[in-house]
Parts: structure tokens; sequence; C-alpha cells
């Protein structure tokens, strides 16, 4: 059974960016221009949740020659679930505040 990621303000960011688009794949980069983090933090993450089946990742070569190809995330089904239910939770704890 894979582990439940946590709910760390990085991990939300990350899940909130994914959802918003949910069936687009989205390059390492774009995420982590969009949410501010740094690639120390960024690759290690979508890893653990891709090696958890929350994410499906792949390789997309670059439309310019010479450049290196692109890995690319997009949630699963279970990481959608996943994240909507992590940022439901985040709503009510911020209402209830």
């Amino acid at each position: 059974m894979p582990r439940t990621p946590n709910t760390s303000p990085q991990t939300l960011a990350v899940l909130a960016l994914l959802l918003s688009r949910p069936r687009e794949w989205q390059h390492g980069l774009a995420i982590a221009r969009a949410t501010r983090l740094q690639s120390g933090t960024l690759y290690p993450l979508v890893m653990r949740l891709a090696d958890n089946g929350y994410l499906e990742a792949r390789w997309r070569p670059s439309d310019l020659p010479g450049r290196p190809p692109r890995h690319e995330y997009r949630l699963t089904a279970t990481g959608r679930a996943l994240a909507v239910a992590r940022l439901a939770g985040t709503h009510e704890q911020v209402r209830s505040a």
C-alpha cells in the first residue's frame, strides 16, 4: 500500500497546481516556477508522489534540436482524489480558524 504523503506546504502547492489542470502533462521546470520550489525540494517530492502512484511521469523529447528531453508529470486518478481530499482539508482548517 502506498505511503500517503504529508500535507507540507510544498506538497500542497504541487498538488494544487497539478489539480488545476489534472489531465495535462506539466514539465518540472514549469511546476518549479509556478510553485517557486527549488529543484532540490521539487524533484524528490514529485518522485515520491510518482513512486507511490499519485503521479504519472514520462520523458518528452524537446521540440528544439540539441535540447534535452523534459520530465513531465500529471495526477493519476488516485492522485486527483488525494489532491481533492488534502486541499479540502486545508480549506476546512482555514475556515475553522
